[in-house]
């Protein structure tokens, strides 16, 4: 579990089939061989570190879904460790499982920040609500406006300088990862509409025919 709260940019130094090498500061500290590591947003397994880089194996299924397959030698990461048992939970909570993917379609200066816009499928779509959570490349954001096909995010100076989105273009692909308990409340929402009918009452016994 993470919370969206960008540690530091990594970068990425080797990018064979199937397999990153990244170089990074911050993170390392506590870095354990089999433990979890957050990069643009996924959640990936440490395989080899030493005392300025890791490793980590992307499985097939992963390169299909996020932007990870798109990395080349030199490109920057947002790396987030996991959160800690009580830890202080910045942003929100985030799985480190990426939806799908979106694309950027604008990007305009406001004051000192920047609002960003992006295009998502309706899989996505239909779990983003205005004032709520989005993780876009793995940083918590809030959602400003949405209509049927996109959302637009404020981002602050502070996080365009301290993560991967202030090099983003339009057109750039994105990971996204929406609010879990947009989906929890989905699952309950849907298991109550059905779940208990005039038939299901009848069927059991408190209704008679």
């Amino acid at each position: 579990m993470f919370t969206g709260i960008v540690e530091e940019v990594g970068r990425v130094t080797s990018a064979p089939p199937g397999k990153l090498v990244i170089t990074a500061n911050r993170v390392l500290k506590g870095m354990e061989l089999g433990g979890s590591i957050a990069v643009n947003g996924v959640c990936l397994t440490v395989t080899n570190f030493n005392t300025n880089s890791f490793s980590v194996d992307i499985m097939p299924e992963t390169l299909e879904r996020t932007n990870l397959g798109l990395l080349r030698i030199g490109d920057g990461v947002n790396l987030e460790r996991p959160l800690s048992l009580g830890g202080e939970l910045g942003g929100h909570l985030v799985q480190g499982h990426i939806d799908d993917t979106g694309r950027v379609t604008s990007i305009i200066p406001d004051g000192e920040a920047a609002l960003i816009r992006f295009e998502a499928p309706p899989e996505v779509m239909r779990y983003i609500v205005e004032k709520g959570f989005i993780a876009v490349d793995g940083v918590s954001l809030t959602v400003v406006v949405k209509d049927t096909s996109t959302f637009q995010v404020s981002v602050v100076d502070y996080t365009r300088e301290h993560t991967t989105l202030g090099n983003r273009q339009v057109g750039d692909l994105v990971n996204l990862e929406v609010d879990i308990i947009a989906k929890y409340v989905e699952q309950l929402s849907s298991a109550y509409h059905t779940g208990i009918t005039v038939d299901f009452l009848q069927e059991h016994g408190f209704l008679v025919s």
